[in-house]
């Protein structure tokens, strides 16, 4: 029933977070104005794009399965505008694109729009290369430069990095069953504009002028600097092989990286090497030429894709300075200790919790009384705690009889 659905295929690092996190709990506000934004989790359309693409992700695939034919369904069923939005779906095949799309109604009278906002290759090289050590990658920046230089593509880093990356391609993946005008792209202004610049140009494409949204963040995906990001590299070579991945994204990925080492915002900051700019810009010259070309849709100003200059304090990150690096292993040595602190209180709780509990249970027992046992067991099971100590209790009382 959908008559419009703006899919939003990326890219990487352009503000996508922040503009999914708005989305998810602005979710009854713009269902008022008749725009559905699918999912009862935040990351529900990130599950689907694993399912549509088949993605391996660390055990998540698993439960991605189904995921997309159900937010299909979703919008199908929606009579107005709905949005989908992940990054990662910039990768899809063109056999993947063509599921999409079908699956969302196209071809039977829905108007798919695809979305793309996009930024400077001057700071997407640096970011996708932090992006890789912040998913376990032990590569190093010289390393990964030469990988997407190499004019064969065929490692995984440089298939991701050109796939997320290379306009004309994600747009001839996207875009070649679709006429020009519903194809938007949406520019990441420059450093230095108004902080709100990016959102104003995502509300313009998405349609949401006028709309009260609450706009504060939530969740983001922060960048590291320079020794910050050594260090996480470091973290990689000497855990990766004993650490298993469900363990890896909560303990380095978001309270070292995300949580901690991405305040430390006074270190050098990553960046593209001066001696790659001339060939950055011309990769970047070919692809605007090819998009003014085709006459898409453009939300900001193609000029945005220039990038900055090269830096004058270029830090290779390969080579730190030890000194900031140590400083921020210090910093990330002190939040384990907090956290692991933390996490002890809280196991004092729970296991004081159960023991309460446990005596509650002993005395409903000895008083025979079955309106208190009854009372008892069902305050119990009006939480998560309480019903794994009733479990807990079940389990202990069956190894012995009842008492009298």
């Amino acid at each position: 029933m959908s008559s419009r659905v703006l899919l939003h295929v990326g890219t990487p690092k352009t503000g996508t977070s922040y503009l999914q996190d708005v989305l998810f709990r602005n979710q009854k506000t713009l269902a008022e104005a008749g725009i559905l934004y699918p999912g009862d989790r935040f990351d529900a359309h990130f599950l689907a794009a694993l399912d549509l693409m088949r993605m391996p992700w660390g055990g998540l695939e698993r439960e991605a399965v189904g995921q997309w034919d159900a937010l299909a369904a979703q919008v199908r069923r929606h009579d107005g505008t709905a949005i989908i939005s992940h990054e990662i779906l910039a990768t899809a095949s063109r056999a993947q694109v063509g599921r999409a799309l079908t699956s969302l109604g196209h071809g039977d009278g829905t108007e798919v729009h695809i979305m793309i906002s996009v930024r400077d290759l001057v700071r997407q090289i640096p970011a996708e290369w932090q992006e890789n050590v912040k998913h376990r990658a032990s590569l190093s920046y010289g390393a990964f430069l030469d990988q997407i230089r190499d004019p064969k593509r065929d490692t995984r880093i440089s298939t991701w990095f050109w796939g997320v990356q290379e306009l004309p391609d994600i747009l001839n993946r996207w875009g070649d069953d679709l006429p020009p005008d519903r194809i938007h792209l949406v520019t990441v202004p420059p450093v230095g504009g108004p902080p709100d610049l990016l959102w104003k140009r995502f509300s313009t494409a998405f349609g949401l002028d006028g709309l009260a949204l609450d706009l504060e963040a939530e969740r983001a995906n922060p960048s590291l600097g320079v020794p910050e990001t050594a260090l996480v590299r470091r973290i990689n070579r000497s855990a990766n092989q004993e650490l298993e991945p469900g363990d890896y994204r909560p303990l380095v990925r978001e309270l070292l990286a995300h949580q901690t080492l991405s305040r430390r915002t006074d270190s050098p900051r990553l960046a593209v090497p001066p001696d790659l700019h001339p060939w950055v810009s011309e990769v970047t010259a070919s692809w605007v030429e090819e998009i003014e070309r085709r006459g898409y849709d453009v939300v900001g100003d193609l000029g945005d894709l220039t990038g900055a200059p090269p830096v004058t304090d270029y830090v290779d990150p390969d080579h730190p300075d030890e000194a900031e690096v140590a400083d921020a292993a210090l910093d990330a040595l002190k939040a384990t200790l907090l956290e692991g602190a933390r996490l002890r209180r809280r196991e004092g709780e729970l296991q004081a919790e159960l023991r309460a509990t446990y005596e509650a249970l002993e005395r409903s027992y000895l008083r025979p009384t079955y309106r208190w046992r009854e009372r008892t067991v069902r305050r119990l099971q009006d939480s998560d705690t309480g019903r794994r100590a009733l479990q807990g209790y079940r389990r202990l009382r069956g190894r012995s009889s009842p008492p009298a």
